[in-house]
């Protein structure tokens, strides 16, 4: 298993930032965080089975269109060259994630891709300079978080919202059709685009001491 991205003009240690300590643990994931996933998958499904899958409809996390088989076979192709390379990050999130590497914070980056998108994704990451201590490809993502000391998750998905909630750890989002129920629920800090996140974090981050 993969856990560290070793290119060293992308990946920062503890030294290297500004303060010279770490402040915040922040936790990211990456399809429908960093980037607008739904445009992908919808296309992987209506080219391999025919159905249209609007993204204003998809109202809960389920994909109940389509069998679990074919839900696999779509993230699969998802998670090829052809579109990881290709995904355009949201505006605002890289240089987000940026002022918060400056400002001493340590990111996580974790997605629940498989292990053999761990290079396209490590390459990605580069190529679209976003900054990050650590990548992590696998199926758990809460539970690594805890091992990490995360303090702060971004992730799109209401399963992985409900569970950091659950072991302590603040949970932000971007909304999107299927985590509007959860968007509101206590302790969910979400924001229709990057730059309303960033603001919306910017007291709790600005606030936090260093682990110095």
């Amino acid at each position: 298993m993969h856990e560290m991205l070793g290119a060293p003009l992308r990946v920062l240690s503890h030294t290297d930032r500004r303060a010279g300590a770490i402040r915040l643990r922040i936790a990211l994931d990456i399809d429908s965080t960093l980037h607008h996933y739904w445009d992908q998958f919808s296309t992987v499904v209506e080219r391999r089975f025919g159905i249209d899958m609007p993204y204003e409809n998809q109202r809960d996390w389920g994909i109940g269109n389509l069998r679990p088989e074919q839900v696999a076979v779509v993230v699969a192709e998802t998670h090829s060259a052809e579109f990881v390379l290709t995904a355009e990050p949201y505006p605002g999130a890289i240089e987000t994630v940026k002022r918060w590497v400056d400002d001493g914070h340590w990111i996580h980056i974790t997605s629940h891709r498989a292990d053999e998108a761990y290079d396209l994704t490590a390459q990605w990451l580069n190529e679209v300079g976003l900054p990050h201590d650590d990548l992590h490809c696998s199926f758990d993502k809460i539970s690594r978080c805890v091992e990490l000391g995360i303090d702060l998750l971004v992730d799109d998905s209401p399963v992985n919202i409900e569970n950091a909630l659950a072991v302590g750890i603040i949970p932000a989002t971007l909304s999107h059709p299927w985590n509007e129920e959860i968007c509101e629920a206590e302790g969910v800090i979400s924001a229709a685009d990057w730059p309303t996140l960033a603001g919306l974090l910017e007291p709790l981050l600005s606030d936090r001491p260093s682990d110095s």
